[in-house]
């Protein structure tokens, strides 16, 4: 199911750090079990954000971002940055400038255009916590970023899997068409998840300004 939320709102994620691998809920299941949605990130002081962010304010001059700093210094003791699965390599400064260039155009595009939800490779998925709020997993994370960073006031999300505790709250014993049914008009009244976790791994600023 697609639910239409504010990305601003979307800002807590499921944080696997220090999450032994053998209790991580299946991707392929609908129902997942375990600690998972106790276990959270806040996107807005995710890397993601601030890349995007560093490149938006760095936007006339991006030699002079962050992003250009690290990928340079990568480059200057002999370790370019690369990744197989985007099929890059920033071998030289040229091509550092053009790889931060693609996502400021993205950003660009973004807030011409709006939100592309056919965009991208994955749809940005969402997982239903035990107390019935939305929690980001999956990828599409710089796109929400974007998102976040433009101030749009929706994005489609995906409802990937549901806490278990949460379904047996609302089926309520039913089964088949009738727990789909109560399960997709529960779905409707979802809203993000805004708190910190009670097993969160790591602790943020309580602070923090959205960009007007």
């Amino acid at each position: 199911m697609t639910l239409e939320v504010s990305p601003r709102e979307l800002i807590q994620s499921a944080d696997w750090r220090g999450y032994d691998k053998r209790l991580r809920p299946s991707s392929s299941s609908f129902l997942w079990d375990g600690e998972w949605d106790l276990r959270r990130g806040d996107l807005r002081f995710s890397s993601r954000y601030r890349f995007i962010s560093d490149l938006d304010e760095h936007r006339d001059d991006l030699q002079q971002s962050e992003s250009f700093a690290k990928y340079a210094a990568l480059l200057k003791a002999g370790k370019p940055w690369s990744s197989h699965q985007q099929g890059v390599l920033l071998d030289s400064e040229e091509r550092i400038l053009m790889y931060l260039r693609v996502y400021l155009s993205f950003l660009d595009d973004m807030a011409v255009r709006g939100f592309d939800g056919g965009r991208g490779k994955d749809k940005l998925g969402v997982a239903v916590s035990r107390e019935g709020r939305l929690i980001k997993i999956n990828r599409g994370l710089h796109r929400l970023a974007m998102a976040q960073r433009l101030g749009l006031s929706s994005v489609p999300v995906r409802v990937m899997a549901v806490h278990r505790e949460w379904w047996y709250q609302v089926v309520r014993g039913a089964i088949g068409k009738e727990a789909l049914d109560r399960v997709a008009l529960a779905l409707q009244q979802c809203v993000p998840e805004f708190q910190a976790g009670q097993l969160d791994p790591a602790r943020w600023p309580r602070s923090f300004e959205w960009p007007c």
